[in-house]
């Protein structure tokens, strides 16, 4: 799950990213609604919940809400102010806001939201993403081999999580090392250039371990794609 976290409260900032990524998140944070909006139109990122203060230097949190409602955007928003008037709620959620959390807050409570949210967006609501006799678990982070001698699971690393994940999201088709650069690693972060190479090649060695290294193809000069028809034939 990647998020777009808008706060430009440098110690408040800091610390929601430290709770989001500690969470398992990809976080991307801006200070400023004008680079927050120059993110959100990046083709290259897809993200699925965006946390908003409420005042911004340029854009405001609820002019990006505006924005993103006027393009038929389903992207989860959480609003963050200090107005804790009924009104000035009532203004956040009709701007497009899905939730609206007043400032100071609890990490408990930030989490109970984001929590929540998910609850609401069918999308996010699985436990499990299933392709075949591939089963990735979200709740323990292990990836499942469903095969006719039974389950068998494997621990990931956060990282072949979320890039086993993007595969699985996208079977069959070609993802480019930029594609999935930019989708698993934090915009701004300066991975080195072989990243990952190295961690589809950690993520295969883990896999070769069930017998099924090679759902994961490498077209040489291209760009790595999962074999959806290879993990039919685990079952």
């Amino acid at each position: 799950m990647r998020v777009l976290l808008v706060e430009d409260e440098s110690d408040l900032g800091e610390a929601i990213k430290r709770i989001l990524i500690q969470e398992k998140y990809i976080v991307d944070w801006v200070q400023n609604g004008d680079e927050a909006w120059s993110y959100l139109q990046n083709k290259w990122t897809n993200y699925t919940l965006a946390i908003f203060d409420w005042l911004l230097p340029g854009i405001s949190g609820i002019e990006l809400c505006q924005r993103l409602r006027k393009q038929n955007s389903s992207l989860l928003v959480l609003m963050l102010t200090a107005k804790d008037q009924l009104e000035d709620k009532v203004e956040g959620l009709d701007a497009g806001a899905d939730d609206y959390l007043v400032k100071p807050f609890l990490r408990a409570e930030l989490l109970a939201r984001i929590r929540a949210l998910q609850r609401r967006s069918p999308q996010l609501q699985a436990q499990k993403l299933q392709l075949g006799g591939l089963i990735l678990d979200y709740s323990t982070r292990t990836v499942c081999v469903q095969a006719i001698r039974g389950q068998q699971f494997i621990p990931l690393t956060t990282k072949e999580f979320q890039i086993l994940e993007y595969l699985m999201e996208h079977p069959n088709q070609i993802l480019t090392s930029e594609q999935i650069r930019n989708q698993i690693w934090e915009i701004g972060a300066e991975p080195v250039s072989n990243v990952v190479a190295a961690q589809i090649r950690l993520l295969r060695r883990k896999l070769e371990s069930l017998n099924c290294g090679d759902l994961i193809e490498t077209l040489h000069g291209v760009g790595y794609r999962l074999n959806a028809y290879a993990t039919k034939q685990l079952i």
